[in-house]
């Protein structure tokens, strides 16, 4: 990271989050799933999701011109269902621009997101990886739990991995 500022997300943020998902999703996971499997899922994953911008859990990376070239976030609530399980919160929704990958902006984003959930009682952060962006959570210390079909809607099902970071109590 260089000038890039890290910062809690907004609604105000949803059209630009939206349109640095639709520049990073098809072309960072197009290594990983066939076109016939992705293009259905681009159209539910690229969209911005306002909860997540209301939650103050949600952070962007900026340029000094105002460019969102990274975000994601954190829940306690599980991606899907909403249910919550004492002490585990959930990674949503990462991306990075594809020029700006290996910049360390999704490990600083991802710090953020650990800070808050520990000061929160969190003791395990877990996600639900696309097959490509497991290396990265693996970098972070994160573990492969197992592989899951994510169905985001009835007929587009993307599959993914759960994997789970767990934390020493203090």
């Amino acid at each position: 990271m260089d000038q890039e500022k890290i910062r809690v997300a907004t609604p105000d943020d949803a059209a630009a989050v939206g349109e640095l998902l639709a520049s990073s999703y098809p072309v960072l996971m197009a290594s990983a799933y066939e076109e016939k499997a992705l293009a259905p899922a681009l159209e539910l994953m690229t969209r911005a999701n306002p909860v997540l911008l209301s939650s103050g859990r949600f952070y962007v990376a900026a340029t000094p011109a105002g460019l969102l070239v990274g975000c994601g976030g954190w829940s306690l609530e599980q991606p899907g269902t909403g249910t919550l399980e004492p002490g585990v919160g959930h990674l949503r929704h990462f991306a990075t621009r594809p020029a700006w990958v290996g910049r360390g902006l999704g490990r600083a984003i991802y710090r953020s997101c650990e800070v808050a959930a520990l000061s929160a009682g969190v003791l395990a952060l877990e996600c639900y990886s696309s097959l490509n962006a497991v290396p990265f959570y693996a970098a972070l210390g994160f573990g492969r739990v197992r592989d899951v079909a994510v169905e985001l809607r009835p007929g587009v099902v993307l599959p993914s991995v759960v994997m789970r970071r767990e934390f020493r109590a203090v």
